[in-house]
């Protein structure tokens, strides 16, 4: 795949993102697919300086994020009883810090998984969800109080991803070189790429329909924000103070009229098109068994040794 997020277009952050784990599985095709279906999460987070892996917990895919003080965090759907919601879209996170020598230090920072017993009252974050952004803030709280964030994100400068489904993280793998090797780099058309490159490799019209969000959302969607393009487009061209720069301004501005009533003429292709979906079980990724092991990995493998000539 062509580049990190490192080279996704954000010029308002002002730090890095904190590098993909090191191990083998980070250039297989099944854990690049797990790690864009938990790109929501793991890009606000690495924002941040923490550095983030995809494994399997009892029953489902987790995000595990190590601490400086050697705790870590556990972000993850429910795991019991097990949910046949695809990995990255869950009814509702859990996300706890835990420590592997110190017991006492297990806490809940967030859970908004829906409480099936009813007489138990359901957390005030339950209301929440799925979504991913209340989540983000929740442990942006805890953890500061903590001293755990090794970079603190402004909201400003904060990496905002819709909660319902996030598009692809470009992905870069160790051996792929940077997209300022290429000239020239489109670093905006290939964020687009990449969605409709996972749009074409939808499994179902659901996550179609997830896709054409990302696009179509009247207040957070590509559209929209086209809109905001180019009708401050227009401002810049009116700042010349020449005759050619009003006409331009105006011809943006009319450009971002027409945006905007094609997003009103498509406002229910996304419903539209998740109706579509055949009323069976989401089907599973390629790489995840049909049934859970008794006792599934906690962790991805370890990588080989790397033998020097």
């Amino acid at each position: 795949m062509a580049a990190d997020v490192e080279n996704t277009p954000d010029t308002r952050r002002t730090a890095p993102l904190a590098p993909l784990p090191d191990h083998r599985d980070v250039n297989t095709p099944w854990w690049q697919e797990l790690w864009s279906r938990h790109a929501h999460i793991t890009t606000p987070l690495r924002a941040r300086g923490l550095q983030c892996d995809i494994e399997f917990g009892l029953s489902a895919y987790i995000v595990r994020v190590p601490l400086p003080d050697d705790s870590y965090l556990i972000i993850g759907p429910p795991q019991e009883p097990s949910s046949e919601r695809p990995p990255g879209d869950p009814e509702g996170w859990i996300a706890t810090r835990e420590h592997p020598d110190d017991q006492a230090l297990f806490e809940v920072l967030y859970d908004s998984a829906p409480s099936g017993d009813p007489g138990v009252p359901q957390r005030p974050e339950a209301r929440h969800g799925g979504s991913a952004q209340p989540l983000i803030e929740a442990l942006d709280h805890r953890l500061a109080q903590l001293g755990l964030l090794p970079h603190p994100v402004l909201p400003h400068e904060s990496p905002h991803v819709h909660p319902a489904q996030a598009p692809p993280e470009p992905f870069k793998t160790p051996d792929a070189p940077a997209a300022a090797d290429r000239a020239p780099s489109y670093v905006y058309g290939d964020a687009m790429l990449a969605l409709t490159n996972r749009l074409n490799g939808a499994e179902s019209h659901a996550d179609a329909a997830g896709l054409l969000h990302q696009v179509l959302d009247p207040v957070n969607g590509l559209l929209e924000r086209l809109g905001e393009f180019f009708e401050a487009a227009g401002e810049k061209a009116k700042e010349a103070e020449e005759d050619d720069g009003f006409d331009l301004s105006y011809d943006l501005a009319d450009a971002a009229a027409e945006i905007r009533n094609l997003g009103e003429v498509l406002h229910v292709a996304e419903d539209r098109m998740r109706a579509l979906t055949p009323l069976v079980p989401t089907p599973r990724l390629h790489s995840t068994p049909a049934r859970a092991p008794s006792l599934p990995p906690r962790a991805l493998p370890p990588a080989p040794p790397r033998h020097t000539r």
